[in-house]
């Protein structure tokens, strides 16, 4: 699982890193950190570790934890993404409500240790991630 996630990383930083120029992914005005990097570091690894665990089901009170910890990162990233002046328009603004209110809805499943609705719940995320992408990721500009 480890070695997928690092592949996957490396995968999006060479996606990003090709697809981000002209696009409205940016750092903040005073911190360093890029969307691309957020989105590498952080993002993808932790929707793909969370997705994988529920899929799998967790099996004892560390992978419950574990679970927690993916969604509450992914919560958190979309307070990130608003931080600093990085928030270019409306569009990325509600995809950043829509991670908010996807993740809250994953880890009250998880704090009932449902894990399939946890995982119907994580829908909701990568929905939150096609608002964002569909406009600023995917569309030529």
């Amino acid at each position: 699982m480890k070695l997928r996630l690092i592949v996957c990383g490396l995968l999006a930083v060479a996606v990003l890193s090709v697809a981000l120029p002209g696009s409205a992914q940016k750092k903040g005005k005073t911190r360093p950190l890029t969307t691309s990097q957020l989105m590498a570091g952080l993002v993808k690894p932790q929707f793909v570790s969370l997705k994988e665990a529920l899929e799998a089901g967790p099996k004892d009170d560390e992978a419950w934890k574990a679970v927690a910890t993916s969604a509450a990162l992914l919560n958190e990233s979309a307070y990130i993404m608003l931080a600093d002046d990085r928030c270019p328009d409306k569009i990325w603004e509600q995809g950043t409500k829509v991670l908010v209110d996807a993740s809250n809805a994953v880890l009250k499943k998880i704090a009932a240790r449902d894990a399939k609705g946890a995982l119907e719940a994580h829908a909701g995320i990568q929905q939150s991630c096609k608002v964002c992408h569909t406009e600023h990721k995917y569309k030529k500009k």
